[in-house]
């Protein structure tokens, strides 16, 4: 929704000064217009970057199960090696869940790393996000917002995207509100025009806009500082004006066959349009369809985990061979990275919490992640466990070692430093190293 307010020279019957006329108002958050934002951000750094690389992360919360899903242990004792057979893939020695039939046939476009390891404490997303369980750190999205040059330059979209649960979101830490993400089903209805605001008296209040300022640019510093900080007010207008952003979250305006594709998965197919449409960052937490009431969260499975699992494994079978295909098709594999992972692992024996039925603990000692696309080496394991899963074998990975393995294609150095809200200077990262195998 736009607010603009009467024609009145000066101030008006409320004391909105002429400044206040046109405001964008239903995009303020927490005090800070889409103005104010562009404003924050136009004052910032801008270092060399890597045009038109993005990537979605698909957050699977709760701490996906590895022994059930990727790192399978067909040869460990029952209790350990669950239900579910593994099958091969298009890649020699490549093994996954039976019920990955789909990704089974695009293995050759996947990475599994499965000598990960985690610090969780509980279901908590920051460490996937930042790299860290505290310090106010900033998520990924909100450093890209912050760093790279083309998530600043102010297009008809939003730098940073989350879709799913609010509650999952990464958060800005200290780099502030002008980085937070857009949240997808909270102010997306109002990336349009009201009903009753046309183009035409759009273009009215602008030009209302343009003659008032006027008066102030006639008395601009030599360095056009206001006439800059007018620009970004169009700049928003234009995030309005031309429902670009809105668009690209409209499914509908895909054919059926691809919505068809990608079936109820339909943040896959909304992350596809976002990356597509040039979102740098975009997060999503996948809602599972159908599920039953015993199984408790998305991937939270302490009761009747192989029951649980035989409902969302599919679903995610489904979704995610869709987008790494339609990805591939349509050229964009190279400049999009997608990575797949949860909290943590699950813990490698079944029914080891007191009081359950066939479930897995949490277990951060090992768990997996999955990348495909954004240039990297694929069709291929990186790293492996022990042979009931508790453990990797050898060196292991971090979400440190894979954001900045994401930063590598993003075009941004790990190495760099961010002033804290005490303007101390901070590492994006402690441990810098990318996944080697990958890259």
């Amino acid at each position: 929704m736009l607010t603009f307010w009467g024609p009145n020279a000066g101030r008006n019957c409320d004391g909105v000064d002429r400044r206040s006329f046109l405001k964008v108002g239903a995009l303020s958050v927490s005090g800070l217009t889409l103005a104010d934002i562009l404003r924050l951000r136009a004052q910032e750094i801008d270092p060399p970057h890597t045009a038109n690389k993005a990537v979605i992360m698909v957050y699977l919360n709760g701490g996906p199960s590895h022994m059930d899903m990727y790192d399978l242990k067909p040869d460990a004792p029952v209790e350990y090696r669950g239900e579910f057979k593994p099958i091969k893939t298009n890649v020699p020695g490549m093994d996954i869940c039976e019920l990955f039939p789909m990704q089974a046939k695009i293995a050759d476009k996947i990475a599994i790393v499965r000598n990960m390891k985690f610090q969780q404490e509980g279901h908590t997303a920051p460490e996937l996000y930042t790299g860290f369980l505290r310090g106010n750190r900033p998520s990924i999205g909100s450093v890209v917002s912050r760093l790279r040059s083309d998530a600043r330059v102010v297009r008809p979209i939003p730098p940073y995207v989350y879709i799913g649960d609010a509650n999952h979101v990464g958060h800005p830490g200290f780099l502030g509100k002008a980085h937070e993400a857009y949240i997808h089903g909270e102010r997306a209805t109002n990336l349009g025009l009201s009903k009753e605001m046309t183009l035409s008296r759009l273009g009215d209040r602008q030009q209302l806009l343009r003659s008032f300022d006027q008066i102030r640019r006639d008395s601009d510093d030599a360095r056009g500082s206001m006439a800059g900080m007018d620009a970004f007010q169009s700049q928003a207008l234009e995030m309005i004006a031309t429902n670009k952003a809105r668009d690209a979250f409209d499914i509908s305006k895909e054919p059926e066959r691809v919505r068809a594709r990608y079936g109820k998965g339909t943040e896959y197919l909304q992350a596809r349009r976002l990356v597509e449409a040039g979102v740098p960052v975009v997060t999503i937490t996948p809602q599972n369809h159908k599920v039953p009431m015993k199984c408790n969260g998305q991937w939270d499975h302490h009761d009747h985990i192989f029951e649980c699992l035989r409902h969302v494994l599919p679903q995610l079978d489904n979704s995610l061979s869709a987008l790494i295909t339609d990805l591939h098709e349509r050229g964009l594999d190279k400049d999009v990275v997608v990575v797949v992972w949860g909290e943590m692992g699950r813990t490698p024996r079944v029914g080891t919490q007191r009081g359950t039925t066939g479930g897995r603990d949490h277990w951060p000692q090992s768990g997996f992640t999955l990348i495909s696309g954004g240039g990297l080496t694929t069709g291929q394991v990186v790293g492996a466990t022990d042979a009931r899963g508790e453990r990797p074998k050898g060196r292991h990975y971090t979400p440190q070692n894979v954001l900045a393995t994401i930063y590598h294609v993003l075009g941004i150095d790990p190495e760099t430093t961010l002033p804290d809200h005490q303007g101390r200077p901070v590492y994006l990262l402690d441990d810098r190293e990318r996944i080697m195998e990958v890259v």
